[in-house]
């Protein structure tokens, strides 16, 4: 009854949008159908069997998936760091490092992208400037964004730096509660470092740690905005992910309801990863 409030809230909000894209996807609705209002001819399978024989489609789900890979593993790599690191310093550099993570946190998308696009540019970017400083290194002039391996670290780090600070505060708070007697307790008998975290500390946080993987994986599976600002909202087919295919089908090449199945296949997926998380969870509570 708690959440009987927020279960209609999200059905009457998501439910419709969420089964006329599921009936969109199985019809073939052009422009002649979305400006005259008639219903679009039905089609039933047929937009996800010539997707599923398209070879683009999978290269740019594995894309995805890599993508989302990379990602998650580096944020929550540094937001361990992060934690650990916060949880060591003196209170007002504690202060200190947290207010300018909520600051990270609170800068818009758009904002972040454009300043990552100013460092990164071809004629004016910080990056080229100081990496030509190296020994060896002569990066003027470079565009980061010809080669597509380059240009999406550039992406990837947009998309760090903007899930780090949700990331290392949830850690921080969840290493608050690590028993400080028990730490002391494996140190008496010989643990540190690696040691320590792995057998005492991270039983500990283990639950939200694994809750923020699980959302960073479905947020980062999603991405979009910060490819389609980074690359002026004419992102090139290398840089497809699962999200930009969705919406160039749709509102760029005019294929409704290719692009409506492309996002029902990208739902599938994200709920079949939420379901091996809530498997975890459910794992979990029944061992402590």
């Amino acid at each position: 009854m708690l959440i009987a409030p927020t279960v209609l809230s999200l059905a009457g909000v998501l439910g419709y949008p969420l089964v006329d894209l599921f009936l969109l996807s199985f019809r073939d609705m052009t422009r002649s159908q979305l400006f005259s209002g008639s219903a679009p001819p039905w089609v039933g399978g047929e937009q996800y069997e010539s997707l599923f024989s398209d070879g683009y489609f999978w290269t740019v789900t594995g894309r995805t998936a890599l993508f989302t890979f990379v990602c998650v593993t580096l944020t929550m790599t540094a937001a361990t760091l992060t934690a650990l690191l916060i949880r060591r310093v003196s209170p007002w550099v504690r202060l200190v490092m947290i207010g300018v993570l909520v600051a990270v946190w609170a800068t818009p998308i758009m904002v972040a992208s454009a300043v990552f696009r100013w460092l990164t540019d071809t004629d004016y970017g910080i990056a080229n400037w100081l990496l030509s400083r190296l020994p060896g290194l002569d990066l003027d002039q470079h565009n980061w964004f010809d080669n597509p391996w380059e240009g999406f670290a550039v992406i990837v780090a947009v998309v760090v730096w903007g899930a780090l600070p949700f990331a290392a505060i949830t850690l921080h708070a969840a290493l608050s509660q690590v028993p400080p007697e028990l730490e002391e307790a494996a140190r008496v008998d010989g643990a540190r470092g690696v040691q320590l975290f792995r057998h005492v500390v991270f039983p500990v946080i283990r639950p939200p740690f694994v809750l923020v993987t699980a959302l960073l994986a479905i947020w980062d599976f999603g991405v979009f905005n910060q490819i389609w600002l980074m690359r002026g909202a004419q992102p090139e087919k290398e840089y497809y992910l699962l999200g930009v295919y969705s919406f160039v089908e749709s509102f760029a090449v005019n294929r409704y309801s290719v692009g409506a199945a492309i996002a029902v296949v990208t739902v599938v997926l994200l709920l079949c990863g939420a379901v091996v998380y809530i498997r975890q969870l459910l794992a979990m509570g029944e061992a402590e």
